[in-house]
């Protein structure tokens, strides 16, 4: 995953909760996501011989190739941030350890910009599969309707 790192420092202001609400805010849209992806996998499987044709499998191999990706890249993210989550008590345990203080919040910037960039990512396959599905699905009505003419 590339990532564009900014020099935002508003995690410098952020409060150990507001850092356990972004991160069971970031667990849940991926749990979503992976959930989602198991319902794009079998829209996928039910137009599997239209999206093999010869007019759409470059196009339908590419959205699938990455699709796959951020699947994979999912289970990262959901891994990373329940990572994060767990290590949160070094903000809130009451022993100054401003190195692993100031790690953590490096880290959470971090999670913010990877989280947001995966998730434009994923919206433009999804768009992207869903305009496909759209367009053989249209295909197909349109040959059945010239079939029973």
């Amino acid at each position: 995953m590339k990532t564009i790192h900014t020099k935002a420092k508003h995690t410098e202001w952020l409060s150990a909760e507001d850092m356990h609400a972004s991160s069971k805010i970031w667990l849940s849209e991926l749990a979503f996501f992976k959930d989602e992806q198991l319902f794009l996998e079998d829209l996928i499987k039910s137009h599997t011989l239209q999206l093999i044709d010869k007019s759409h499998f470059d196009k339908s191999k590419d959205i699938i190739d990455r699709l796959s990706q951020v699947v994979k890249q999912t289970e990262v993210l959901f891994n990373a941030v329940t990572k994060h989550e767990n290590e949160l008590s070094i903000m809130v345990d009451g022993i100054d350890e401003l190195a692993k203080e100031a790690n953590y919040k490096k880290e959470h910037r971090n999670l913010i910009e990877l989280i947001g960039e995966f998730k434009k990512r994923y919206q433009k396959i999804k768009a992207e599969l869903f305009a496909l599905v759209k367009e053989v699905i249209k295909e197909a009505k349109e040959n059945r309707l010239i079939d029973k003419q």
